[in-house]
């Protein structure tokens, strides 16, 4: 199939037939308010964590000097059209410091989702899903043993991952049908790359500060702004 280099205005072309026009989103997470302080984590019940967390607190609000919000989940809510197939490529969730990490993430229905265990100490990989069509499952993992296979058919928001042993211990991953999401890091900000040329509505949600919708039109190349502000609770 020969291909002419132009737009084409065609809504995607996955895997190996790229899309020959296409725009980034990107923008920055700003929280208005102060979050409440994090709370202590009780490490008293196991030593080794007690040792090596990184950092003895929750980290339910990661925020910045200006108010750049970190961890907070920027998706096309409306307006993608199409399938794209699951990525070769997997999710990588690293049991390390006694925490989940990433905390927060996105993952494409089918994706694999591997877990490691890079922690001297026992953790259990308990999957939450509140959707039925995604399957619960609970399974130990030894420390520096084999990676965990998972998958999910279903999309599902804030998809929990959590450990038993160590209560403290979350990964909330998103699962979509596409490709066109984002989180934002440390210093607020985010980039959702390769988006078709069209109209959308993208969401930016926060599991404590909530959500924010925005109206957006993704120009045929090039990058068009959205920055969102969201109020600490």
């Amino acid at each position: 199939m020969k291909l002419n280099h132009r737009c084409l205005g065609v809504a995607a072309l996955f895997a190996s037939l790229q899309m020959l026009c296409a725009g980034d989103i990107t923008g920055k997470i700003t929280l208005k308010g102060t979050p409440p302080p994090e709370k202590d984590l009780p490490l008293a019940s196991d030593p080794v964590c007690g040792k090596i967390h990184p950092t003895k607190k929750t980290r339910l609000y990661i925020v910045g000097k200006s108010g750049e919000l970190a961890d907070t989940f920027i998706y096309l809510k409306e307006g993608v059209q199409g399938n794209a197939p699951a990525p070769a490529q997997p999710l990588l969730i690293d049991l390390a410091g006694c925490e989940y990490n990433p905390y927060v993430s996105g993952a494409m229905v089918n994706q694999k989702i591997m877990v490691r265990n890079s922690d001297p100490v026992l953790h259990n990989i308990h999957v939450m899903p509140a959707n039925a069509g995604n399957k619960e499952s609970n399974t130990a993992q030894l420390p520096k043993s084999k990676d965990l296979e998972f998958s999910f058919a279903t999309e599902e928001p804030f998809l929990k991952f959590k450990c038993d042993v160590h209560p403290w211990m979350f990964s909330y991953v998103s699962i979509l049908k596409h490709p066109y999401f984002a989180v934002s890091g440390t210093d607020g900000t985010f980039k959702i790359a390769n988006v078709p040329p069209g109209k959308y509505t993208v969401e930016a949600v926060h599991r404590k500060a909530g959500k924010q919708t925005m109206e957006i039109e993704v120009p045929a190349t090039g990058a068009k702004e959205a920055n969102f502000t969201l109020e600490a609770k």
